[in-house]
């Protein structure tokens, strides 16, 4: 059996890392709170309650979450947690936009840390933590959201998706999927799955799902509320137009206040980049860093931005006062969406979270908000880095002991290791002697081209070329050659190209690219099971799940 190894993904933002590492004391003015100090969830708890009064009145918001989350069908449990949010219980939150299918496999990562996180903090402070799962419905990012990837009873790779219907670029949320497109897909995902105890069960809820779900969003929240009803995890979408009339307030305030943000971003911005970070998030001048779904363009998601006399679209062929959209903010809130730079704000208005679970891209781009945070008297929450898992199979953990592989050699140097082992079982020599061939052909020709160079000086490049057109025939038998004898070996290589279809897929970590739905037709709920057992860390991290 495959060993149990220590092996953390590699962090592609150096800001996050300096931040889950603690690597770089300059950093802590950015973020303020620690996941990994105890004291700072004391800290942050008693600072919430003594900013209650600046928030969304919590009764409203837990009615928002009971309609919300009673469309779901929610359980019995999420109910209880929402009577929690209306008595004053802090959350641990997190989000992500609506994907296909609840689209790759860091989402699913996500929900359980955010279950972990809250669970880990009510022990600490021996009180009452909800989880809350944040749906970015407002998000416009079609594509992003339409696919997903299973593998199939060949062990191929397959991508399924949902073509966007014609009009214009609404959110996610407002883009209505007809049941025509639910039956291809589900008939699609029929046809790619292997045939397993589960897969009818599996195919019977998602068609009662997509039968009562109008966009992508409906499905991913009915595949959240589905998997994680039991552990009280709370749903709820951003582009719900109940929770847009709560952000009302915190909306006035953010163009009333629109000047002193894009000073205090564009400040943080500098920081971050005087002490050698990149910005993973775009501060553009003049940007209002909200969105408004254009009234006359059929609710088209449009980026707002600053002129002399209020605000425009990107090209300035649309324009409102500030006036004319504070009434809107005041009447028709449900217009107006926020950006990566606002939507933290907005969420800790509505909210009282103790702790945001962020991924490694967030946690990078929340370090311009800090300044932002403290221009209205709040503050950011405390950063928890999502955890990541790799699910491995017990077939793929027995050829990976087979091949002497390690998690690390399937996710650095796969191609490496292959070739490699290919090359082991050359009994034939077939590199060496095709090698020694063409090193003694060399030897031999070069000789009778500098002979015939003697006698015509411009024989010399003749000969070169044809020797090079001789090399370019014993290249070509040394490939074909090399060809056949690999295929005593094709077993074998199929053998390895699964586990690395089921571990880097792509060339990319399995969370990044798998649906979860691979591994429910697979094992029912036990997989799922495994993933809310595995070890947690509020500081993040990785761990293996062998299934």
């Amino acid at each position: 059996m495959l060993t149990k190894e220590s092996y953390q993904l590699p962090i592609a933002q150096p800001l996050t890392e300096a931040y889950m590492k603690q690597s770089d004391d300059r950093i802590a003015a950015l973020y303020g709170y620690y996941s990994g100090s105890r004291q700072d969830w004391e800290r942050r708890l008693l600072a919430l309650e003594e900013r209650s009064a600046l928030r969304a009145d919590k009764s409203k918001l837990a009615e928002v979450l009971r309609a919300y989350n009673g469309r779901l069908g929610a359980s019995n449990e999420v109910m209880a947690s929402i009577d929690r949010i209306a008595q004053g219980a802090p959350v641990v939150i997190g989000g992500q936009q609506a994907g296909l299918l609840t689209g790759p496999l860091l989402v699913i990562h996500k929900a359980v840390s955010i279950i972990q996180a809250a669970k880990s903090a009510a022990e600490q402070l021996g009180r009452d933590v909800v989880p809350v799962f944040w749906i970015a419905g407002e998000d416009h990012d079609w594509d992003e959201a339409n696919h997903a990837y299973v593998v199939t009873a060949e062990q191929e790779l397959r991508k399924l998706a949902v073509t966007r219907p014609e009009g214009p670029r609404a959110s996610v949320s407002a883009t209505r999927i007809e049941s025509e497109a639910w039956d291809g897909l589900l008939r699609e995902l029929d046809e790619a799955l292997p045939s397993s105890e589960f897969k009818p069960s599996v195919l019977e809820k998602l068609s009662e799902l997509s039968s009562r779900s109008g966009s992508l969003s409906d499905l991913f929240a009915g595949l959240l509320g589905y998997l994680f009803g039991s552990e009280g995890l709370v749903l709820i979408d951003a582009d719900d137009r109940s929770l847009r009339e709560l952000e009302s307030p915190m909306f006035r305030t953010l163009l009333l206040r629109n000047d002193e943000l894009e000073k205090a971003y564009a400040a943080t911005a500098a920081h971050i980049q005087s002490f050698g970070y990149s910005l993973q998030a775009e501060v553009t001048p003049g940007s209002a860093n909200l969105f408004l779904f254009h009234p006359e363009r059929g609710g088209e998601r449009t980026l707002l931005y600053k002129n002399e006399t209020g605000f425009q679209d990107r090209r300035g062929h649309s324009m409102w006062s500030k006036e004319e959209l504070l009434h809107i903010a005041e009447q028709q809130p449900e217009l107006l969406s926020n950006n990566v730079l606002s939507r933290p704000i907005m969420q800790d208005y509505l909210f009282p979270v103790l702790g945001t679970v962020l991924g490694p891209g967030e946690i990078a781009y929340w370090a311009l908000t800090g300044e932002a945070f403290r221009k209205l008297d709040m503050e950011m929450p405390i950063l928890v880095p999502r955890m990541s898992y790799t699910l491995i199979e017990g077939t793929i953990a027995k050829n990976m002991t087979k091949y002497e592989l390690e998690l690390a050699d399937v996710l650095e140097r796969m191609e490496a290791r292959k070739e490699a082992w290919l090359k082991q079982q050359d009994s034939l020599n077939v590199e060496q002697r095709f090698g020694a061939v063409k090193a003694a052909f060399q030897e031999m020709y070069q000789p009778l081209i500098d002979l015939a160079a003697s006698v015509q000086a411009g024989l010399a490049k003749l000969g070169e070329t044809n020797m090079a057109k001789i090399m370019e025939q014993i290249d070509y038998l040394e490939a074909k050659t090399t060809d056949a004898n690999h295929k005593q070996f094709d077993a074998a290589l199929r053998q390895l190209d699964r586990i690395a279809t089921a571990i880097a897929p792509l060339g990319k970590p399995q969370e990044r690219v798998l649906s979860m739905v691979i591994y429910w037709n697979r094992y029912g709920d036990a997989w799922l099971q495994k993933l809310l057992e595995a070890p947690y860390s509020r500081t993040g991290g990785h761990e293996t799940v062998h299934l």
